[in-house]
């Protein structure tokens, strides 16, 4: 008879204030990101809640821009929006084109796209099949 394995993070039972406290915390996230790329008039927003659908994180946010230009300007101030709330520990990708530029929160991810190039790629297209969608306009 051998011993049973130590629980894993995943398996480890989370007491439901704290569990409470990551949602908020997330939910202020995407709230904070989604008001940001409002006021930088990015343009055809989409969030895809990926809670319980992968490990990933928790939240996918697209976006596109008008050009090279405007997809730097909202990724600029995204990074600065987010470490002024505290978020500073972010990774990107893509800023010196800023044809895609993704920006990895931990529990958030966002892709900010030129139009052709999110048309090229699809991304919102292999998330899909089983989750929910939601479009600001």
């Amino acid at each position: 008879m051998s011993p049973d394995p130590a629980p894993s993070a995943h398996e480890t039972p989370i007491s439901t204030e704290v569990s409470s406290d990551i949602q908020n915390r997330i939910s202020a996230l995407e709230d904070l990101i989604l008001a940001r790329l409002d006021d930088d008039k990015a343009q055809d927003v989409v969030f895809i809640d990926l809670k319980g659908k992968s490990a990933v994180a928790d939240g996918l946010i697209v976006a596109s821009g008008r050009s090279h230009r405007h997809v730097g300007a909202m990724a600029d101030h995204l990074l600065r929006a987010l470490k002024d709330e505290g978020y500073g520990k972010v990774r990107v990708e893509g800023m010196p084109h800023c044809d895609w530029v993704l920006i990895d929160t931990g529990d958030v991810i966002i892709h900010l796209f030129r139009p052709e190039v999110r048309t090229f790629y699809n991304i919102e297209k292999i998330w899909s099949v089983d989750s929910a969608h939601i479009a600001f306009t």
